[in-house]
């Protein structure tokens, strides 16, 4: 039976058996048997590591390199018996660079794969930077595919994305050439997107326009932040004011009213006094708001005759200006509403009650 070879020394700085090779070979090449037993064997018993490798090449190159069997096996495989990883990769250059890399092989295969059998994630991603950095990145391949997939076998998301602080939980960025923030995609009967708030906030939030294509069911109030319901009519002048009283020409096009109980009277220009439409009918780019119910700002001239609220209104002489209603048998066709604020004299604005007859 051959003695096995031990080296022994007494110094941290030397190790106790030395192999160096000078042709381009191995320094030190260690066989196991083929019944079974390790190529290569180290223990410690320190806080340092029972085998390590070093690559001080200054082209680069593996400190560590593992090639699993033709039948199957891994290339490195780390068992831990403590709450640490199995296998740890750490990346000490000032300049940055990755701590583990993968690459799964070209006729298929994941870069990195990982399996949890507990409450835990298959593969999980930390980031303790202080200047902040994404826990877990991905990119799809030009040619097409996500840069994160999730699959998920039961009720939960395939992907889920939580926030411990007060930032979104998801967060979604469209394409500058275009393309959705988030798009989402459903072929059941079920809502692609949902939105659900368990506390007292609003359970979605838009800020711009937003487009639906089909219909849309509200089993509680609808709160609009305009006063008013509208309809867009032809413009018949330019530069027409917020609050002006309008009535229809020959055209068919409104402009300013001129004369006073005009039964041609279409209405008000919403939008005075600051105060939106909340509905606005058929918009189109020549055309203004004209009020059709709710409450709205209007131009008027109470010269003739003091406006108090519960005054019935007309259209007058002066342009674009109601008028306090003083003749009834003059006023049926030509009423455009109530008013509900006062004018005791003067021309100003006076909150109107639409109510056309």
């Amino acid at each position: 039976m051959s003695m096995p070879l031990e080296g022994v020394s007494g110094d941290a700085a030397q190790a106790g058996v030395t192999g160096k090779n000078s042709g381009g070979g191995a320094g030190v090449w260690g066989e196991g048997s083929a019944s079974g037993g390790e190529g290569v064997h180290g223990v410690s018993y320190g806080n340092t590591a029972g085998v390590a490798g070093y690559n001080e090449s200054p082209s680069g190159g593996s400190g560590v390199w593992g090639r699993g069997a033709e039948s199957g096996g891994e290339g490195v495989t780390g068992h831990s018996r403590t709450g640490y990883a199995g296998v740890g990769g750490y990346n000490h250059n000032p300049n940055g660079g990755v701590g583990v890399w993968g690459e799964g092989a070209k006729s298929g295969g994941e870069g990195v794969h990982g399996v949890s059998y507990g409450n835990t994630a298959g593969v999980a991603g930390y980031n303790e930077s202080p200047s902040g950095g994404s826990g877990v990145w991905g990119r799809g391949a030009e040619s097409g595919g996500e840069g994160v997939t999730g699959y998920s076998r039961t009720a939960h998301a395939g992907v889920g994305g939580y926030n411990l602080s007060n930032g979104p939980g998801v967060w979604g960025v469209g394409g500058p050439q275009g393309g959705e923030g988030v798009h989402g995609e459903t072929h059941s009967n079920h809502a692609a997107i949902a939105g659900y708030n368990k506390g007292r906030g609003d359970a979605g939030y838009f800020d711009g326009n937003v487009t639906v294509k089909g219909n849309i069911t509200v089993t509680g109030d609808l709160f609009l932040a305009g006063a008013d319901y509208a309809e867009a009519l032809t413009c018949g002048e330019p530069g027409i004011a917020a609050g002006t009283v309008v009535v229809v020409g020959e055209s068919g096009a409104v402009h300013p009213c001129r004369e006073e109980y005009d039964t041609a009277v279409a209405g008000i220009v919403s939008g005075a006094g600051g105060v939106a439409p909340a509905i606005v009918l058929d918009r189109h780019d020549d055309g203004v708001n004209i009020a059709l119910m709710g409450k709205v700002w209007c131009v008027a001239d109470a010269t003739q005759s003091p406006i108090r609220p519960g005054d019935l209104l007309t259209t007058s002489t002066t342009t674009g200006h109601a008028r306090r209603v003083s003749d009834m048998s003059r006023a049926l066709g030509s009423i455009i509403g109530k008013a509900l604020t006062a004018l005791d004299s003067g021309q100003g604005l006076v909150r109107v009650l639409v109510s056309p007859r």
